[in-house]
């Protein structure tokens, strides 16, 4: 595939995603399960850091956090 095309074809027999519906789907998910748990109450900088980690734990990267 030359570099710089869009080959939507080439993506999917590949088996990643092309369109925006899994990441917004993420986008609302990841957040929702950590912040909107019984009886819990946020800040706007308390929720802004765990929804940082949050993100980094459910994209597998909570090793680059720790080291």
């Amino acid at each position: 595939m030359p570099f710089g095309t869009w080959c939507p074809h080439w993506f999917r027999q590949c088996g990643l995603f092309v369109g925006s519906g899994v990441v917004e789907a993420s986008c609302k998910s990841v957040p929702r399960q950590r912040l909107k748990q019984a009886g819990m109450h946020w800040t706007v900088d308390g929720a802004d850091a765990i929804i940082a980690l949050r993100c980094r734990e459910a994209s597998s990267t909570w090793e680059a956090i720790c080291n």
